[in-house]
């Protein structure tokens, strides 16, 4: 025990009582002075002394030997009782080092006094008076210099300061007076520049236009007689001779990527241009994925057999919509024993019987397509029999399978493994067969449910119950689901929900997605009459928010738009559709100017209150790419402010009764990329818009000018001599075009695809039947314009009476169609 400093007070006692310390005290000094030989008798002896001679007369010098003793004086009574920790008052070594180092002090400070008194004479008071004097002058003659010296340097700095101020001033008027200069001068050369481009593009597009008409001469000659080798080569020499060009001789990546953008049709004609191409057309891999359904009115089964038989090692993808094939036939792609793929959607023939040929052969599809097909339940014991690897189920408008077949999902190895189905239209599923998709089903992630009025909230929550990994949901046509199927979704990590047409969803359903879903991405909420302003609000907080689309909710106001803009998802927003929200209005797309700086899509169609000043705060947004501004007050001025954004590829103009040929025209020579103009139903445009698009807009897609009766086939020559890539053109109610028109598309547009004209009377059937075969889809009518229109057949403005008259009519028949869906609903 080294102190008895914490021991109890009775130890501490017992030690004081019966002097212990100072027993110990006195053998240890005996031993460590007289160091016997055998200390163990040392001990015993003087032990027998002490209680001879009694504690009270203990010293600890007793047990030292006379002549032995150290000649020192004590500092305290017993050094022991300082190692057991019972000294209370007596001198310890650290007050003794204090004090000695107080004493040494005092005595060598009182020794310095002394030296210096006698060290150091005394001085004469005058001399130190007269020293004192001399400083003090000094010190004054110093400070005065300072202030002198302060006010010269503050007066020196103030003048450079006003030189500094008067040199920065010419300069800036050199300055500007250069710059004046300058721009003056860039102004005239950007002036002259922009007339010489304008010059050049009007010369090029009036030779071209020259050479097109040319062409089309002789293209029409050329019918009429004999054409001979001769007049071919000069036909060469007129379009301009093609340089000779070998595909073959590309790399085989290039050539592989080229012929995957052809059709099945396509493929096997350039397999009978040459051996070369023949090669080309037999790459394996180019026969991975077929598509038959490009070609199911022309194919015969007999072909779809023989290509199946022939390339069944190297097929992954099949394609069979809306064919109608034999069984035979059918049976034929269980030769394709690496098939991922099928899609026999739309497919009347295809049977239970069909199926279980594939399934037995093909046990590695992934992606099975059953819509709108005849399957039953035998079907849906095959799946999970065969298919164990199945990730992508559709089973849209099948409706002879029941809820038991559902059932069987979960039958052997089950698809557990399903992360995608597709149950749109299919009516006949009641709570019981949501329950076993989950039973069977519980990995899905994205569900699909289009065109079901019998889906309710608790088959929503009986899908929920297992599936907790659904991410995307799609709901359309489901008038039944209301803000409790959202409630029952707060379990899932949602990413992207759609909904369309429901009247019972409420802003409390975006309280559970901000709520539980904070990585959602995609918001499609489109027709849904009970969000308002305070949806918004509470998507705002979504940072991960990329796509909002809440089209036709009309409660929309410019409030909710602000404070949606005020939260963080406005940074990230890419795809932003109001259409139909009618409250809006210029005040809140300032505030989208300033927020939205990566938007790509903007749609703002049919916001009555949009006018030319909200056009100002939309070109500011640098990364739009696509704009709809249909049925908007926007004049010819808020067209010319748009055309100095320079990046608009896609721009809808539809309805529009305030822009003319001026606005497009201006447009168009600031947006020489566009690739998609819609001004249908502005019956004011004349062929000037179509010249100023042929001259400017080459790269034009997508076109559509229905409603626009001034509209020529001079117009259209153009159009067709500039725009070669147009894919997609609508003329429907341009009562003027003929039958030129289609010869002119059918020469220079090859690429067109898609062409509506309908109620254009003066094109004829034969015309339009034979452009049929050329394009994918056509619509075409001969009757003459409806009345809402707004123009008879001779182009001739309707008059208001009878304006009137037709719109009461169709809102007439609107409301009628809408209370009987709503029957049907009930």
């Amino acid at each position: 025990m080294a102190s008895l400093r914490l021991a109890s007070p009775r130890l501490r006692n017992y030690f004081k009582e019966n002097y212990i310390p100072q027993v110990c005290e006195a053998l240890l000094c005996g031993l460590l002075v007289t160091c016997p030989e055998d200390p163990l008798r040392y001990l015993e002896e003087m032990i027998t002394a002490v209680m001879e001679n009694g504690l009270e007369s203990l010293l600890w010098d007793m047990c030292i030997d006379p002549s032995m003793k150290p000649k020192i004086r004590r500092l305290s009574e017993t050094y022991v009782e300082q190692l057991f920790g019972l000294d209370d008052q007596l001198v310890t070594p650290e007050l003794m080092i204090k004090a000695c180092t107080f004493y040494t002090g005092r005595l060598l400070k009182t020794h310095f006094y002394t030296w210096r008194e006698i060290a150091i004479p005394p001085t004469n008071e005058d001399d130190l008076l007269a020293e004192k004097m001399e400083k003090s002058i000094e010190y004054d003659n110093f400070r005065l210099k300072k202030c002198v010296f302060h006010h010269w340097h503050s007066y020196v700095k103030g003048r450079k300061e006003r030189l500094k101020d008067t040199l920065l001033r010419v300069q800036q008027m050199f300055y500007c007076y250069k710059l004046i200069i300058i721009l003056t001068k860039w102004r005239d050369k950007a002036r002259h520049k922009y007339k010489k481009r304008e010059d050049e593009l009007m010369l090029k597009h009036e030779l071209q236009l020259k050479k097109w008409r040319s062409k089309l001469k002789f293209r029409v000659n050329s019918k009429e007689a004999y054409i001979s080798p001769e007049q071919n080569v000069s036909e060469v020499f007129l379009v301009g001779e093609i340089p000779e060009f070998d595909v073959s001789q590309l790399p085989k990546r290039t050539v592989l990527q080229i012929f995957s953008y052809l059709s099945l049709r396509d493929v096997v004609i350039c397999g009978q241009v040459n051996r070369s191409w023949l090669l080309m057309t037999q790459m394996s891999s180019l026969w991975n994925g077929i598509d038959f359904s490009a070609v199911k009115n022309i194919i015969t089964d007999k072909h779809i057999v023989s290509t199946l038989q022939r390339w069944r090692l190297n097929v992954l993808c099949l394609n069979f919509r809306g064919c109608v094939l034999q069984l035979k036939t059918l049976r034929s792609v269980s030769l394709c024993r690496n098939l991922q793929e099928l899609n026999v959607s739309d497919c009347p023939t295809f049977t239970d019987e069909s199926m279980r040929y594939i399934s037995e052969s093909c046990p590695g599809v992934l992606y099975l397509n059953l819509s709108n097909t005849t399957i039953t339940n035998r079907t849906m014991r095959l799946l999970p029999r065969y298919f164990h690897n199945l990730q992508n189920l559709s089973l849209a408008y099948c409706r002879k399978f029941t809820d038991k077949g559902l059932q069987y999902l979960n039958l052997g190895n089950g698809c557990h493994k399903l992360i995608y189905l597709d149950l749109s239209g299919c009516t006949q599923i009641s709570v019981q067969g949501f329950r076993n998709i989950a039973n069977s089903c519980s990995g899905i992630r994205h569900l699909t449910i289009n065109d079901m009025p019998t889906l309710t909230d608790n088959c929503v929550k009986a899908l929920v119950e297992k599936c907790h990994r659904i991410t995307s949901v799609v709901f359309i046509g489901a008038p039944h689901i209301s803000d409790c199927t959202f409630k029952a979704l707060s379990t899932c990590d949602l990413r992207k929900i759609r909904f369309e047409g429901n009247k019972r969803i409420t802003d409390a359903c975006f309280k559970f997605i901000d709520k539980h879903s904070p990585n959602i991405s995609h918001i499609y909420m489109v027709d849904c009459k009970g969000i308002t302003d305070g949806s918004l609000k509470s998507l705002s907080p979504l940072k991960q928010l990329t796509v909002l689309n809440l089209a036709n909710c009309v409660r929309i106001g410019d409030m909710g738009l602000k404070q949606f803009l005020d939260g963080p998802a406005s940074t990230k927003i890419r795809e932003l559709n109001l259409s139909n929200c009618i409250h809006l209005g210029d005040a809140s797309i300032a505030k989208l100017s300033e927020r939205c700086s990566n938007l790509n899509y903007l749609s703002l169609r049919n916001c009555e209150h949009l006018t030319d000043l909200g056009v100002e705060f939309i070109v500011n947004i640098f990364s739009l790419v696509s704009v709809d501004l249909s049925g908007t007050d926007i004049s010819n001025e808020g067209l010319m402010t748009l055309s100095r954004h320079k990046k608009l590829k896609e721009l809808s103009l539809s309805e529009c009764d305030k822009i003319t040929d001026i606005g497009i025209q201006a447009f168009c020579k600031g947006s020489q990329i566009l690739e998609h103009l819609d001004v249908s139903y502005c019956p004011q445009l004349s062929d000037e818009i179509i010249k100023a698009l042929a001259i400017y807009c080459i790269n034009l897609t997508s076109l559509s000018i229905a409603g626009c009766p001034k509209i020529t086939d001079s117009a259209l020559e153009m159009l067709s001599a500039k725009c070669h890539y147009l894919h997609i053109l609508d003329v429907s109610g341009c009562i003027l075009l003929t039958d030129q028109m289609l010869v002119n598309l059918q020469m220079g547009c090859k690429q067109l695809r898609i062409l509506k004209m309908l109620y254009c009377r003066l094109i004829s059937k034969e015309a339009a039947k034979r452009m049929s075969s050329i394009v994918q889809q056509q619509e075409y009518s001969a009757t003459d314009p409806p009345l809402w229109f707004g123009y008879d057949c001779e182009g001739k403005p309707l008059p208001e009476q009878q304006d009137i008259t037709q719109l009461k009519d169709s809102e007439l028949m609107a409301k009628e169609s809408t209370y009987s869906s709503e029957e049907e609903a009930v």
